[in-house]
């Protein structure tokens, strides 16, 4: 789960972490009361979406006064931002974070993610900052240094230190960048985050090490901890049918291509995926239904994946293990009768009770094409929308 800067902000400052001061604003007056309060002699409007490269896309703003920031804020708010992250269609700007500026000498980059490799907590840091640290990597990799964290003690000091010098934290300020950099890794263990970015951190002239932007995303199977990250969930930022998907336990993320898929297995979805672009198709989903699937949740399913408008056809590729033919292929009938399903429909069930489940869909009556196999079911499919 995704959270806006000016809310992991609010996180990390709890933690320790130093930030600029700062107030979200969801109108133009909000905007300007909240730089009036700040009574800064400089105010950045900036506007908050679960993106990156907000800058560059002219959501970030430096004002001088309050003409500004009224100006600034009028531009930005109702603005969709386009930038590498949010794809061509872009994000529509509904809230903004008025913060107070700084004095900036230099711009760094610090961060955590969980390194599936070791299975342990990587802190990174580069001081190449306010650039993408995947351009850095590309073109630059000798700019990033990395800590790995035993899980049973924890960051180090010694580990920061190391760090510190390495990315040329000034001397007087390492001290400064230790501490921030122990209570940033505080935070992410202690709210199971998956990533902590702050880019940049930087150093100013009056001697602040600040995070001058935040970026967290917790990790959603241990949200049922933390009632408090749950309640900045900003639904206007997610797509509609991933919402709808989270309220049935469907795992379901929204693609670009024209052909749905349903399956069972996170693994076999991604082959299914990865074998439709084999014979020349174009996944539209990604979509799990786990392996104790109902009826009712089979069909809700179908019903999300039809309602992505660019969808032409849908591939259903079921291995029944836990996940039983018969239970898939009377919730594909259900929702194919409900919904008066018109486009092409292949169906490759293989597994526990899958003769009862092909007789249920040969007797609906339905417009259903049999797959013998995954690669039969995807040339199908391919076919039929093309």
């Amino acid at each position: 789960m995704n959270i806006h800067e000016y809310q992991g902000k609010e996180v990390l400052k709890s933690y320790g972490v130093t930030v600029p001061n700062g107030k979200v604003a969801f109108t133009v007056e909000e905007a300007v009361a909240a730089a009036q309060e700040l009574n800064s002699p400089v105010a950045v409007v900036k506007a908050q979406i679960h993106a990156g490269g907000r800058g560059k896309a002219g959501g970030v703003k430096v004002a001088k006064n309050l003409d500004e920031v009224r100006s600034y804020a009028g531009e930005i708010l109702g603005k969709t931002l386009v930038t590498h992250q949010t794809g061509p269609e872009g994000k529509v700007v509904k809230r903004l974070l008025i913060e107070e500026g700084c004095h900036i000498l230099k711009e760094y980059y610090i961060g955590l993610v969980v390194d599936r490799g070791t299975g342990r907590i990587v802190l990174m840091g580069s001081e190449e900052g306010g650039t993408e640290i995947e351009e850095v990597a590309a073109l630059r990799p000798e700019k990033i240094f990395k800590e790995t964290i035993d899980p049973a003690v924890g960051l180090q000091v010694f580990q920061a230190r190391r760090l510190a010098y390495n990315i040329f934290i000034p001397n007087d300020l390492i001290s400064q960048a230790v501490k921030f950099m122990q209570a940033l890794y505080s935070a992410f263990v202690d709210k199971d985050c998956s990533i902590a970015e702050i880019n940049p951190l930087v150093i100013t002239k009056d001697g602040k090490v600040l995070a001058l932007d935040a970026k967290l995303n917790f990790d959603s199977n241990a949200l049922f901890r933390h009632k408090d990250i749950q309640d900045l969930r900003d639904m206007d930022e997610e797509d509609e049918k991933e919402i709808e998907a989270s309220k049935y336990d469907l795992s379901y993320i929204a693609l670009d291509g024209n052909i749905g898929c349903m399956v069972n297995g996170a693994g076999l979805a991604m082959a299914t995926m990865d074998i439709i672009k084999y014979y020349g198709g174009e996944p539209a989903n990604f979509l799990d239904v786990g392996g104790g699937a109902t009826v009712e949740k089979v069909t809700e399913a179908f019903k999300i994946i039809l309602s992505d408008s660019k969808v032409r056809g849908i591939f259903i590729n079921i291995f029944g293990g836990i996940m039983r033919c018969d239970v898939i292929a009377s919730g594909v009938v259900e929702a194919a009768r409900q919904l008066g399903l018109t486009k092409p429909l292949v169906v490759r069930l293989e597994g526990t009770n899958v003769e009862l489940g092909k007789q249920i869909l040969s007797g609906s009556g339905l417009n259903i094409v049999s797959a013998d196999s995954m690669a039969d079911g995807a040339r199908k499919i391919v076919s039929l929308v093309q």
